[in-house]
């Protein structure tokens, strides 16, 4: 392969008053002295380049997904960066100590987001997807002491060349530290130089080596192109020893909707009967961004969305959001599962809406289609028929190795003769690098799929994925003569021979190990929740929490039995295969610690949300979160008012829910026959959006409540409320609040 041979420019000059005398310049590039280092030392340093080769930094690989530099790589001048997606296309390569390695394909990535630091030269930046090939370094303890000598290397300039190709490293002698920086000299003629600005600062003891700081400034004494008077070793080190709980808090937090990539968290609000240029029941997606940066709409009366708005569309009846293109901008799904397709009614269509730094739909690919007979593999292969509903279903994110995908479900599919059978459509980028439309079908008949193929089986009608796992709803599944009892399926994001996610196992209400008996009308895996889960003794969350609601479930309640009152049971599933049931949850007797009383028609588990707030660490009863809809539930003499039950994941039910109806937790009263509470509900990391898309407003609303208002024991903090009308959104509405994400 040819020789990367990037051009790397200095930084602007900065002064380091009360460090040395004199000005110092910032350092991106390399250590003047030291030999090459040997392949494998010092992996964890990556070079970046900012630009068509505008400028060059290192790095430091502090996660799997994130790198420490320092903030004045990305400023015009100074180390202020905004947050949020960097200003210009950024690469990092890690690992390589030898820029023409065969193996820098495996560790290029782009940087998609920073976070910077508003103290010192510090910023982290997170990258397109993970690097699983290099192990990143551990943060130090303790500060830099007057006197030590600590390690340093880059990919910046050497005394002789101006783009080097290889890692070389150094040593500082401390002077002295301060609280965010240290100064320090180079030894035996040693010097950061242009490029280095950003590299590792590390100190080595008993053959461990740990992150002190990032060169950050220097005199770049001897460095090519630098003054040839100019003798000085001596430079600023900006500090990060202090800095391991910013950082783990950082890097472990959950990712937020940011459609226009700067760092403030976004809302987009389907409303799918919305009018759309007189046309009732087209459907719109409303989008509110953060930060006071306005709204948009989204419908298919803009000339970039496919489709063109007609009655019945229900255009957003499904949003999912995830970051397809991982360019750090947020994307919008759009399942329209009403959509006709030429004359085929409800056929349904999908939508990837990109984000960018103007929100959605400014970048030049907008968006990518997906619906049947178009395109490469099973979607062109299939043939859209009536009640097809293709995107009745979603879930969307990237594996644990990184690679986006979409998962698809098309409940109303006919598999040969058999009608409504359903498949799920499983799209995954197939590249080491970009995006494909890679696709294949997943029914029934596929190998190792649990259950057979099977009229109105609806396999698909619900769908949960993680990044280790898969989980179909077929809520019309026979279970030996029990129509509509139900099954789910569970894969793995591995590929089998056929090149589709491998089948994991099956559950069903007449195995041994899951509570209940299957029963006709149980509609077990109506509704479904998957989230990543790591358990004592685990590096990282490996394991998965999955939540089955079965809204049709008859439960006995003190001797009476109660139709469609509904039930939810909850599984872990090890990475080493296998399930283990955890909980069966329901309103239960009024005599039990469980807030409510089961009661017929109650449909507990008609919808499911659930949430690890802390993905990167140790998951506690506080930190994973499972909320509830019964939207049939009963408030007083108001039927179908409904109502949210919130539990942990991993806590006993009773002594960890809470009860949330109409006039309670922050949610307006007072409660009204078939406004159905709970029919839209969705965890974020931060919040829980509760949708009354029924009212009590005529055209819907959206609350988005604190944690603290849904969490057992939890005070009511102010909740924030969206409306049509309000805060620039169009004073129409229908549905709005059907979904939120």
């Amino acid at each position: 392969m040819s020789h990367i041979r990037p051009r790397v420019a200095a930084t602007s000059a900065l002064l380091a008053a009360g460090v040395v005398s004199g000005a110092l310049t910032g350092a991106p590039a390399q250590a003047v002295t030291g030999n090459r280092v040997a392949p494998t030392a010092y992996a964890y340093t990556a070079q970046i380049t900012v630009g068509n080769h505008d400028r060059g930094c290192s790095a430091v690989l502090v996660d799997a997904e994130w790198l420490l530099t320092a903030a004045s790589c990305f400023a015009n001048s100074g180390t202020t960066v905004p947050p949020g997606a960097p200003k210009t296309k950024t690469t990092a390569v890690v690992g390589p100590s030898e820029l023409s390695s065969n193996h820098i394909l495996d560790t290029r990535r782009q940087v998609v987001e920073l976070v910077p630091r508003s103290d010192r030269d510090v910023v982290l930046a997170r990258l397109s997807r993970p690097v699983t090939k290099v192990a990143p370094i551990a943060l130090a303890s303790s500060a830099p002491a007057a006197g030590e000598e600590l390690k340093f290397a880059g990919y910046g300039r050497t005394a002789a060349e101006w783009a080097p190709l290889d890692l070389h490293t150094g040593v500082y002698t401390v002077n002295s530290a301060s609280g965010t920086t240290a100064a320090v000299t180079g030894k035996g003629g040693a010097s950061a130089c242009a490029g280095d600005a950003g590299g590792p600062v590390v100190r080595e003891a008993g053959g461990t080596a740990s992150l002190v700081g990032l060169s950050s400034q220097s005199y770049q004494g001897g460095c090519f192109g630098a003054d040839p008077a100019e003798s000085r070793t001596g430079g600023v080190v900006a500090r990060v020893d202090d800095l391991g709980a910013w950082v783990t808090s950082t890097v472990g937090a959950p990712r937020i909707t940011d459609f226009n990539c700067d760092g403030v968290e976004d809302i987009a609000i389907s409303d799918p009967k919305a009018v759309v240029g007189g046309v009732d029941g087209a459907g719109a997606v409303r989008v509110v961004y953060g930060g006071g940066k306005g709204t948009a709409s989204i419908d298919q009366d803009l000339d970039w969305v496919p489709g063109t708005a007609e009655a019945g569309d229900w255009f957003g009846e499904t949003i999912e959001t995830t970051d397809h293109n991982q360019d750090g901008c947020t994307d919008l799904v759009i399942g329209t599962p009403s959509e006709d397709i030429g004359t085929t009614d409800d056929a349904g269509m999908v939508d990837v809406v990109y984000g960018g730094p103007g929100g959605l739909g400014t970048n030049s690919v907008k968006n990518t289609h997906f619906e049947q007979n178009s395109g490469p593999g099973s979607l062109g292969a299939s043939t859209p028929e009536t009640g097809d509903r293709m995107g009745q279903a979603l879930a969307a994110g990237s594996t644990a190795s990184g690679e986006p995908f979409l998962v698809i479900g098309a409940p109303g599919e006919a598999i040969g003769s058999v009608p409504k059978a359903g498949m799920v459509f499983y799209v995954r980028d197939s590249t080491s690098i970009g995006i494909t439309t890679a696709n294949v079908g997943i029914d029934q008949d596929s190998t190792g799929v649990p259950g057979s193929v099977e009229a109105n089986d609806g396999f698909g009608g619900a769908v949960a994925a993680d990044a280790n796992r898969i989980a179909i709803g077929a809520p019309g599944e026979a279970i030996d003569a029990d129509a509509n009892a139900g099954n789910v399926a569970v894969f793995s994001h591995k590929l089998n021979s056929e090149k589709r996610p491998t089948p994991l196992l099956g559950l069903d209400q007449d195995l041994d190990a899951v509570s209940g008996g299957s029963e006709a009308g149980d509609q077990f895996g109506k509704s479904l929740a998957l989230v990543p889960y790591r358990p004592s003794g685990a590096a990282a969350a490996t394991d998965s929490i999955l939540a089955v609601g079965a809204p049709g479930e008859d439960l006995d309640i003190d001797g009476a039995n109660k139709t469609d009152a509904g039930n939810v049971i909850t599984f872990r599933l090890p990475a080493a295969g296998g399930y283990s049931q955890l909980n069966v949850y329901s309103s239960g007797t009024a005599s039990d610690d469980v807030a409510g009383t089961s009661e017929s028609g109650d449909r507990f588990g008609q919808t499911l949300t659930a949430v690890n707030t802390t993905p990167r660490a140790l998951s506690t009863a506080a930190s994973m979160k499972l909320a509830v809809g019964a939207t049939g539930e009963a408030v007083g003499t108001a039927a179908k008012a409904g109502a949210i039950t919130t539990f942990s994941l991993l806590a006993t039910p009773g002594a960890n829910d809470r009860w949330i109806e109409a006039g309670t937790s922050g949610v307006p009263g007072p409660a009204g026959a078939d406004h159905q509470l709970g029919a839209s509900i969705r965890f974020t990391g931060t919040r829980l959006y509760v949708g009354m898309p029924y009212g009590p407003g005529s055209k819907g609303t959206l609350l988005a409540l604190s944690l603290s208002n849904v969490t057992a024991g939890g005070t009511n903090a102010a909740v924030t409320t969206y409306e049509p009308g309000q805060g620039g959104l169009p004073a129409t509405g229908s549905r709005f609040g059907y979904a939120a994400r």
